[in-house]
């Protein structure tokens, strides 16, 4: 969640539902705060970042702070470029057969590791298999559910080498992948640093590789002093098509987004991606910084988990769902705190992403009407008593500037219902992200957000509230499950085109509306802010900065 969990980018064409992956783009520029050529390509350029929450195993990453460290270390079989559109990588060529139930890998010769050791297909294949593996606990094990023997790794008692079925290696370049259900997003959703592959001493030592990871991407891995800075530098031995116009990159943590402003206006601090509250009204007219501002693709939110008191998967919860949904003036939330910065959110996902509507069924819950809200809540009461000493927390990490934010929520809930309501904060993302995955907040709501790992509705779904997702398999935080939702998801996944595959997406998300597992409440747009004496500064389709673009 934010992948972490997070450009102006419109999407026109269905970029996951395509086979012929080197045809499917996007159809407008990204806004550019500058477009010199000028500056060193052997320049490190620092960057607003944070702790990573998890070693950086590629299975295991499911947060931004390792999250874009990631993204740049790892090659996979397809990439994407800065505005989504969808290339072959490591691979040569990847063919389905007729039903999309199983699909022929061609890899590139002469692909290596930083080690020095070939990239082969049982590089991807071992990979997959040790992510799906139980044994090891993946964060990110969902993301291999499509694949043929997925359930069998997830058995009690399984063998800690055992592989998935549906894994065929065929010689050091080519292997076949059998799908348990049929799938047209499946060669996209390759693009995802799941699907990356692994070199040989990462098995011998996985706890090790984890602290100095061996890629095979256009930057290699320097250092990680922990909660201070992440470095990678340019990888000279990368085969592929990106093109890095700087040495290195260096993901500084941050406990205070503050602190990074103050530092991108004196220099100290190359890009920050995080505005402040404080310098949100502000930022654009800033003299000392350049800045970007412009429609993203992150969706913003908090989960209910099913497990907190009175908000399980009954009726008493989803009428308490959708009375805090109502409860909240999102309007004025981005008008009076995060300033002209995003947009009311209208479904699931985002309006930059093929799919995203405006006019689903039951779409009103997300309209603030405090007087339908009281009346839900007290409906609520006549099944189970909200009792006077109750309290509706939203736990927030504190080093992310969000204080404000859910200060603004919870006097909202707390106005429109006439209940206590309050912010719950944490120190830092590391922690927040910990006990977020330690299901340790069961009194609490929680913050949570999406950006999005590939150009798809399908993307801020199936990863978020499918039921393979959830008790620690994936970003189902909150743990909900729903058949109905679940099937819907499968047939949107197996559809032909586009427009079938959306509107089956999109009856899932009139399930959600109803469920409310999370209160949607605006999307984001890709903003912040660089030193003067940057050049490049652009974001990508995914809300990122376009790193490899950076110079100075």
């Amino acid at each position: 969640m934010i992948r972490k969990s997070r450009t102006a980018v419109l999407l026109a064409s269905a970029c996951s539902i395509a086979i012929a992956l080197s045809a499917c783009g996007g159809s407008s520029d990204s806004g550019k705060a500058s477009e010199s050529p000028e500056g060193s390509t052997d320049a490190m350029i620092s960057v607003f970042g944070s702790e990573p929450a998890k070693p950086l195993i590629p299975s295991d990453t499911t947060e931004v702070g390792g999250g874009n460290p990631m993204d740049l270390l790892f090659s996979g079989l397809v990439r994407f470029d800065s505005k989504g559109k969808t290339h072959n990588e490591v691979a040569q060529e990847i063919k389905p057969n007729a039903d999309m139930t199983q699909y022929t890998i061609t890899l590139k010769p002469g692909w290596k590791f930083t080690d020095g050791t070939p990239v082969t297909a049982s590089s991807f294949t071992k990979a997959w298999s040790w992510g799906a593996n139980v044994n090891n606990a993946q964060l990110g094990s969902s993301f291999y559910g499509v694949i043929k023997g997925f359930d069998a790794l997830q058995a009690k008692g399984v063998p800690a080498d055992a592989q998935l079925e549906g894994l065929k290696v065929q010689n050091d370049h080519s292997f076949t992948v059998e799908l348990s259900v049929p799938s047209s997003t499946f060669p996209t959703q390759l693009g995802m640093s799941y699907f990356a592959p692994l070199p040989e001493s990462f098995f011998k030592d996985p706890k090790a590789f984890g602290e100095k990871p061996v890629s095979d991407g256009p930057y290699k891995f320097q250092s990680w002093e922990h909660n201070k800075s992440v470095k990678l530098v340019k990888n000279k031995d990368y085969k592929g098509d990106t093109k890095v116009k700087n040495g290195g990159i260096e993901f500084r943590s941050y406990t205070d987004p503050t602190a990074a402003y103050a530092d991108v206006q004196s220099g100290n601090l190359d890009v920050l991606d995080t505005i402040p509250s404080a310098d949100i009204k502000t930022f654009q007219t800033d003299s000392q910084v350049q800045a970007v501002n412009e429609p993203g693709p992150v969706f913003q939110d908090f989960t209910i988990p099913t497990y907190m008191k009175h908000f399980g998967q009954d009726k008493e919860g989803k009428l308490r769902r959708q009375a805090i949904s109502m409860s909240i003036d999102r309007k004025q939330l981005l008008d009076k705190v995060l300033g002209d910065t995003g947009t009311v959110a209208t479904d699931f996902s985002a309006p930059t992403i093929p799919g995203s509507s405006k006019t689903l069924k039951g779409e009103d819950v997300l309209k603030y009407n405090p007087t339908k809200a009281k009346e839900l809540w007290a409906e609520a009461n006549k099944i189970s008593a909200w009792s006077d000493s109750d309290t509706f927390k939203m736990a927030y990490n504190s080093d992310g500037g969000h204080k404000e934010i859910y200060d603004a929520l919870a006097n909202s809930i707390k106005n429109s219902l006439g209940i206590k309501a309050e912010g719950n904060p944490q120190p830092t993302f590391n922690e927040f992200r910990n006990n977020v995955s330690a299901r340790k907040f069961t009194d609490s709501a929680f913050r949570s957000g999406w950006q999005p790992d590939y150009p798809s509705l399908e993307n801020y779904l199936q990863p978020i509230y499918s039921t393979a997702a959830a008790d620690g398999n994936g970003s189902n935080d909150g743990d909900y499950k729903n058949p109905k939702f679940d099937d819907l998801l499968k047939k949107g996944s197996q559809a032909k085109t586009a427009d079938e595959a959306n509107k089956c997406f999109q009856q899932s998300e009139e399930i959600l509306l109803e469920d409310l597992p999370v209160v949607p409440l605006y999307n984001a747009n890709s903003k912040g802010v660089a030193a003067k004496n940057v050049h490049g500064f652009t974001f990508t389709w995914k809300a990122t900065p376009d790193y490899t673009n950076l110079t100075k």
